[in-house]
């Protein structure tokens, strides 16, 4: 698959499709030369059925008004967001079958504890190599039940879960040793240790709620997944009612894995069910740990639930991350480095990213400069499907590669997001490009496409600049000054991620200082979400969990 993407100036194509091309065959040689190496943990080869919608020529019946519910109907109907093609239907989980599901994992959890972290490790490698052979489906997959792009598909979900499954078979059994601890003068006769054992049977939840979309479907179902796994405990996957087309085909990837290797299937369930059935599971007595990814409020009642067995919940919520600008960066950086980058944090898949950029607080001798470079860029953005119908193929001469920017993955947000732009405007903001309103694509009318839009002179005071938007919106604040930077920075009760973009050689002090004084979890230095691909922790403060 080609790289393609209109962030770099049309004078460079050259050099984001180099770098791309040399990096992924770096990292594909490194991790076949040591991560999958030839010995008795050398990974297993296994197959995985491809559903029949993702292989070529395949066509589904598009739905004129596509959504999860059927009425009358009890199953969950999944379809293409960027097409509105019917993907098929779902039946939903029962209490009945939470109930199975609980059992079924904490009997093959029982002898799964008593394996070798060198037995894990095998698990995981043959993850790895199914991975790295057939990447291209996968993301398919993730396309049809998203609507993302491909070369989303491959950064934001393939590359980022490889780097996970890499960093826990190199490092995960360190991780894991037991822990010797200083004693006192009283206790000096004792050796003090600490040991980290398997929990049991966890619960990973993706977006509970109808109102919740999970823009992720493969990392977000193989991530806990391999933490779970390595750490000797069984895990159930309740995947969002939005991408429950994905959620069999993603966790068979680690099913099929475990039996490859001699091991029972039943370590890791998958189930799909509708928001009133979802309270029995994160309040089962047989689950010992959740971790759940999606809104605020909808953290409110996992929580609530969670608390009737006293199950420990650890959450992911989202944020509202900032990007501030210095103005020690110069026209050519700005243009051909810093633009280019917040372009791909602002509209990576669509907007819907936990950490992308949701705004962008320039000083003043930034704000201007970045305007029409920011404008030039949105206003050039083309929305569309990456998998592509006859008549695309027939427009654009059987180039597959020319879409910039997916679908969202339910329309649910866009007349709030409407109402939100709609109050900016009528408060002093500007509007340089989009609509601010749903797009009609010509081809795929019943797509779920929002206009990128671009808004400068938003100010703290407007619901727009502390509302995460999840979606393909780009804003523009002022600050006076890097201090008064910072200020803007904090103003929202989100703090997961953070971007600081300035000259490292000749600001390195305000540059310090704004990592040290931005309240958040995560902070990348003249880059995006860098923290999310080198295996450092991830996570956030207040707000965002």
């Amino acid at each position: 698959m080609e790289l393609s993407s209109p962030f770099l100036p049309e004078d460079l194509p050259w050099l984001e499709i180099a770098i791309a091309i040399v990096g992924v065959i770096l990292t594909y040689v490194v991790v076949r030369s040591t991560i999958l190496r030839e010995d008795d943990e050398a990974p297993a080869d296994y197959t995985v059925p491809l559903p029949e919608q993702c292989k070529p020529g395949w066509s589904g019946t598009i739905s004129e008004n596509p959504s999860i519910k059927i009425p009358r109907s009890s199953a969950i109907q999944c379809y293409n967001p960027a097409t509105g093609q019917l993907l098929g239907q779902v039946n939903p989980a029962t209490p009945d079958g939470i109930d199975r599901a609980v059992a079924r994992a904490a009997d093959a959890q029982r002898e799964w504890a008593t394996t070798t972290f060198k037995q894990r490790r095998k698990v995981l490698r043959t993850m790895l190599k199914f991975i790295l052979d057939n990447q291209e489906d996968i993301a398919t997959v993730a396309c049809l039940d998203s609507g993302k792009t491909k070369v989303d598909a491959m950064l934001g979900e393939i590359l980022v879960t490889i780097e996970k499954l890499k960093w826990t078979i190199q490092h995960g059994e360190k991780a894991l040793r037991p822990e010797r601890r200083p004693t006192n003068f009283l206790m000096m006769y004792k050796h003090n240790e600490v040991r980290w054992e398997p929990l049991g049977v966890l619960a990973a939840c993706e977006n509970i709620k109808l109102t919740s979309t999970n823009s992720y479907p493969f990392h977000n179902a193989l991530s806990p997944i391999i933490s779970t796994l390595f750490t000797g405990s069984a895990i159930l996957v309740k995947s969002s009612e939005q991408t429950a087309f994905s959620a069999a085909y993603f966790t068979s990837i680690a099913r099929n894995a475990l039996s490859a290797c001699g091991h029972s299937q039943n370590l890791v369930q998958s189930l799909v069910c509708w928001p009133q059935t979802a309270n029995h599971l994160t309040s089962h007595p047989g689950i010992s740990h959740i971790t759940f990814i999606g809104s605020r409020p909808v953290a409110h009642t996992v929580c609530a639930s969670a608390a009737k067995a006293l199950i420990p919940v650890c959450v992911e919520l989202g944020g509202k991350d900032p990007a501030v600008v210095l103005d020690s960066v110069s026209d050519y950086d700005l243009e051909h480095k810093v633009v280019p980058i917040l372009m791909k944090g602002i509209f990576t898949s669509s907007g819907q990213n936990c950490i992308g950029i949701e705004r962008i607080i320039a000083c003043p001798g930034s704000y201007d400069r970045l305007i029409p470079l920011l404008e030039k860029q949105i206003r050039s953005l083309r929305q569309g499907s990456s998998i592509p119908s006859q008549t695309e193929k027939s427009i654009h001469n059987n180039n597959t590669n020319n879409i910039d920017i997916g679908a969202m993955i339910s329309p649910t947000s866009f007349p709030h997001l409407t109402s939100l732009i709609q109050s900016a405007l009528s408060q002093g903001a500007t509007l340089h490009a989009g609509t601010g309103k749903q797009h009609i694509h010509p081809i795929h009318p019943h797509g779920h496409y929002f206009s990128p839009t671009f808004l400068s002179a938003i100010t703290p005071s407007m619901p727009i600049a502390t509302t995460e938007l999840f979606a393909p919106i780009c804003l523009l604040q002022r600050a006076a000054s890097p201090s008064h930077a910072i200020e803007i920075a904090n103003f929202t009760p989100y703090a997961l991620g953070a971007s600081v973009f300035g000259n490292a050689s000749s600001d390195k002090e305000t540059i310090d200082m704004c990592v040290q004084n931005i309240k958040a979890g995560m902070v990348s230095v003249n880059d995006f979400g860098a923290y999310y691909a080198v295996g450092l922790p991830f996570g956030g403060r207040g707000g965002s969990g």
